[in-house]
């Protein structure tokens, strides 16, 4: 049976999404206007979105977004 490689984290997912984040934000700056910036802009807003619905899905209430 193949054994299965396991990482464990050290860092809480909402820290690494958000330091994903702004690392594409940094990375962005420097690109010049067009549609590989906007990529990277959208891509970031992605990972904040996901970053936020995690905190949404370890509430106790869970109330709507």
């Amino acid at each position: 049976m193949i054994k299965r490689r396991r990482f464990k984290q050290t860092r809480p997912l909402k820290q690494r999404l958000l330091e994903e984040a702004q690392n594409l934000r940094d990375e962005a700056k420097l690109l010049p206007y067009g549609p590989v910036r906007d990529a990277a802009m959208t891509k970031a807003r992605q990972i904040e979105a996901a970053a936020h619905m995690d905190d949404w899905l370890k509430s106790p209430g869970l109330p709507p977004p």
